[in-house]
């Protein structure tokens, strides 16, 4: 099997892994924040990270994966972001209108592509572009409704866009330079998130629900819930840094855009929840939109690597050859030894 087969399997299995444990756990937590009346999202994630780090921990003294440190400035910087951009985007959907708020996650794909463009100087072709374009109308078509603005909420929500914009292109630039896994990653950085947001979570859901989190009633099924939906999270944590790390910010945008689709599908087919011809008009042109983006990214991804395989095999038979080789560097040897530009005639020379 080429190298490229199983760096494709395990591409395809972190979106897939991404994609069903971020809609179960979307269902888990429906069922307690809705039914239930647990409302205080902040705290809850706040306690996925803290059980995301312990079973990290026992795989880590299993010696399932290796402990690599490296720059703790950059893992204490990285965790805290996360965890702000987590803890903005709550207080986003809390101070505006559920449109408007859909329309803040809209806005994360462009401005990641923005500050790719400007400071990582990565290009976006027109066909990717394209297809960025499709995907964003169509869930714009689906998922937004009122757009009521308030200056409050427009502040909060530039700031959930731009801290999470950074954050997700900080994940995938530190796996990068430092050579560390997506585990790895997470190992370091969950206690920052979770402290952060641990600290914050009370006051932010206080100030959204006017209601204290250790005043709750704990009964049974919300606690079976509560474990539930946190151990869900582990895989959903690891599986947004897996995605990322092998892929890009921008493909996991795409990809929860994917889930957003996904969940209004199941609410309606087996919650019955409210749909309208709009709502499926808007799935299907994301979808579409989806698709266009996989074909130029897999293409784009095809002609990069026959690139570098041709320029590779180039690279061999030149260091195989050394007539080749001078020959490349602008001259061919003669049988003295010396080097001679090409198009030299030797008869011509000779009757000069």
């Amino acid at each position: 099997m080429s190298e490229g087969k199983p760096y494709q399997l395990g591409t395809i299995g972190a979106l897939s892994l991404s994609v069903v444990s971020s809609v179960s756990i979307v269902i888990c937590n429906k069922a307690l924040i809705s039914t239930l009346g647990f409302s205080f999202a902040t705290t809850l994630t706040s306690w996925h990270l803290l059980v995301t780090f312990c079973f990290l921990h026992i795989a880590l003294c299993m010696k399932w994966f290796e402990h690599k440190p490296f720059d703790p400035r950059a893992v204490m910087g990285f965790g805290i972001l996360n965890g702000t951009s987590i803890g903005l985007l709550n207080l986003s959907l809390g101070f505006n209108s559920v449109g408007f708020y859909q329309m803040t996650k809209l806005a994360i794909i462009p401005c990641t592509v923005l500050l790719e463009t400007l400071f990582f100087r990565k290009i976006f072709s027109r066909n990717v572009q394209g297809s960025l374009i499709v995907l964003l109308m169509g869930v714009g078509i689906a998922t937004v409704t009122d757009l009521q603005l308030n200056v409050l909420g427009s502040v909060l929500s530039l700031l959930a866009v731009a801290t999470t914009c950074v954050a997700q292109i900080m994940t995938n630039t530190i796996q990068k330079k430092f050579k560390v896994s997506s585990t790895q990653l997470l190992y370091q950085s969950c206690p920052y998130q979770a402290i952060t947001l641990f600290v914050t979570g009370p006051f932010v859901d206080g100030l959204l629900t006017n209601k204290n989190v250790f005043a709750f009633n704990y009964t049974p099924q919300v606690l079976a819930f509560i474990v539930l939906s946190c151990l869900i999270s582990v895989s959903v944590n690891f599986s947004t840094f897996l995605v990322i790390g092998k892929t890009s910010p921008v493909t996991y945008q795409v990809l929860g855009h994917l889930k957003t689709c996904l969940v209004l599908a199941f609410g309606y087919v087996l919650l019955r929840d409210p749909f309208s011809w709009r709502n499926i008009l808007g799935i299907l042109i994301a979808i579409v939109g989806m698709v266009l983006y996989s074909y130029c990214c897999t293409l784009e991804t095809q002609q990069k690597a026959t690139a570098e395989a041709a320029q590779l095999s180039q690279a061999k038979e030149s260091e195989s050859d050394p007539l080749l080789s001078v020959e490349n560097g602008g001259g061919i040897l003669n049988e003295g030894g010396a080097a001679r530009a090409p198009g030299w005639n030797s008869n011509k020379d000779l009757q000069a």
